[in-house]
Parts: structure tokens; sequence; C-alpha cells
């Protein structure tokens, strides 16, 4: 059974930084789709960055391009999401995640994070 559990989000001003953290395990050996989606209310989900746990290749949403950056500590278990020059429409509950291979179709999912990001 695969465990997520995130930490790290909170209130920002626009152009702030914030570090989301994902504790992971009981994920299978082999290559995994790790990575994060979020959901504002309202609006529908959004795959933002993953990672493949062989590899280590990372794929983003165009809108976070550029100003997040995802990681993996594999010594940890730990999954990271480096969010710079955040913006207001970046507020959404960020959750963590194991993706069905090769897409952006989340598998199981962690209780999320609330980011918060005022202008």
């Amino acid at each position: 059974q695969v465990q997520l559990v995130e930490s790290g989000g909170g209130s920002v001003q626009a152009g702030g930084s914030l570090r989301l953290s994902c504790a992971a395990s009981g994920y299978v050996y082999g290559s995994n789709y790790l990575g994060w989606f979020r959901q504002a209310p309202g609006k529908e989900r959004e795959g933002v960055a993953r990672i493949v746990t062989g590899s280590r290749s990372t794929s983003y949403a165009d809108s976070v391009k550029g100003r997040f950056t995802i990681s993996l500590d594999n010594a940890k278990n730990t999954l990271y999401l480096q969010m710079n020059s955040l913006k207001p429409e970046d507020t959404a509950k960020y959750y963590c995640a194991r993706f069905y291979f090769g897409t952006w179709r989340p598998r199981d999912w962690g209780q999320g994070t609330q980011v918060t990001v005022s202008s």
C-alpha cells in the first residue's frame, strides 16, 4: 500500500517561495511516476510536476515551467516541490501522488497541503 504524506504548505505573498515535501512509502520497486497535482475550488485538477523514479526524468505543466522544481531523495524516500516566483493563480491544494505510468492520472495520493498566494 502506497502512503504519501505532504507537508510544507502555507501562505506567501506573490513572488515568494515555498517548498513542499512528501514522505513516500510502500511503492513498488522499478520505475514509478511520482509527482504533484493541484486543485483549486471550482477548477479542474492540474498535474503540476512529475518525476520518474528510475531515470529521474521530469515533466512540468506549462504554467509552472521555470518556476517549480521537482526532486526526489531516495535515501529519505522524500519527494520535494520547490516553488519559486509564486503567483496568486498558484493558490490551490497540492497533492503528492503516484501517477499511472506515463500519465498525469493519479493512482494514489496524499491528504494534500494548502498553498495560498496573495497579491
